[in-house]
């Protein structure tokens, strides 16, 4: 997609004569000549380990009793050392794509470790409590191993974590997730840092928006939800505003923390909606969302398009909302349908005057 861009882009720009064909080429060539992030190659050694590691799960949940116990448990480990140590031997050999396959094959038969010996000496404890060792170890391989595949699969450990925690949290202490949540995704990121999986890092921010989420289960109040919205919004202007001292940490991180603490006050704020039984409160509550819409459209419409049709959306949403309980109980359906377009020509009228200024400003700022 990038690269079609990028070629459409060059012969445009030599076309209008800002550079030379020759150059246009080399640069060109020069992108060719990475490594691809994608490699169908890649996506198939690592499916093929899920596979295999999901036939060692499935024996284990067999229960194969025909073999003794003292060789399920050489059998299990001799496969996870064994995978470990190819994938240490392929890294070193520069075959990395291969080693994250038997990475990924260590790290998910470990999980199978654990649950044959759970199951072999009828061991106390519970999911959350497997689950949560598994990531550990999960952990562990990826920092030995400095893999992105091994931080991917840490990173959906630990969903696993804290769904095990959250579907048994009236039998155990619910509020170990209060903590638990957030010091996995900062490991989540420590790790993103560490091994350069750059995209693992959506994990570790849906992590943290699912705290949120859970937080808000359990203390479903309105003070909870305006909690949620003020840190959300403190979140986004350190991330957004570029007098932050926070700013330059964020970009670095590209496009997501601003995105995600966005998507978190917007989410508070429609939250809000439903503890708000009376009309006035609604439209206080909705001329602030709007302007959150509009104020993320403005300080990270031009270059951060994740938010900026987020806030087109959320204003959107909030005005036809807005309308339809007010207009819409006074002049009827057919009248709110009549509005309703009218709302919309007039959102649509405002995104183009702002996709328009936002070109002219980029304009400027290239000459």
């Amino acid at each position: 997609m990038y690269r079609g861009r990028l070629e459409r882009d060059l012969k445009l720009w030599t076309a209008q004569g800002l550079i030379d064909e020759p150059v246009a080429g080399r640069l060109l060539k020069e992108y060719d000549s990475r490594p691809s992030s994608f490699s169908l190659g890649r996506v198939l050694m690592i499916i093929a380990a899920l596979l295999v590691s999901a036939a060692v799960l499935l024996l284990v949940a067999a229960n194969w009793e025909a073999i003794p116990r003292l060789v399920r448990l050489i059998g299990i480990v001799g496969v996870i050392w064994g995978a470990y140590l190819a994938g240490g031997v392929l890294i070193t050999r520069g075959a990395e794509r291969l080693a994250a396959a038997f990475l990924v094959l260590g790290t998910l038969a470990f999980g199978g470790a654990i649950a044959l010996v759970g199951q072999m000496y009828h061991l106390s404890g519970d999911t959350f409590h497997a689950m949560l060792v598994w990531f550990a170890g999960a952990v562990m391989a990826a920092v030995l191993f400095r893999s992105g595949a091994v931080t991917a699969i840490a990173g959906f450990l630990a969903f696993a974590v804290a769904g095990a925690d959250w579907t048994a949290s009236y039998n155990t202490n619910e509020m170990v997730l209060l903590w638990l949540m957030p010091v996995m995704a900062v490991i989540i990121i420590l790790l993103v840092r560490y091994t350069g999986a750059d995209r693992v890092r959506h994990l570790a921010y849906l992590l943290l928006v699912t705290w949120l989420a859970f937080i808000y289960s359990e203390y479903e109040t309105p003070t909870t939800a305006i909690t949620i919205a003020a840190f959300g919004a403190v979140a986004y202007l350190l991330a957004a505003v570029p007098q932050s001292p926070l700013h330059a940490v964020a970009r670095s991180a590209g496009a997501s923390p601003a995105f995600y603490s966005y998507l978190v006050l917007i989410v508070g704020l429609l939250v809000l909606h439903a503890e708000f039984d009376d009309i006035g409160d609604r439209l206080f509550l909705g001329i602030i969302t709007l302007a959150a819409a509009i104020a993320g459209i403005a300080l990270s419409g031009k270059e951060n398009g994740a938010v900026r049709y987020l806030g087109y959306a959320t204003f959107a949403a909030e005005t036809l909302y807005l309308a339809s309980e007010t207009i819409g109980s006074i002049i009827g359906t057919s009248g709110f349908f009549l509005v309703s377009g009218l709302v919309v020509a007039l959102i649509a009228w405002g995104v183009i005057a702002l996709e328009r200024r936002f070109s002219q400003a980029e304009t400027k700022a290239e000459a």
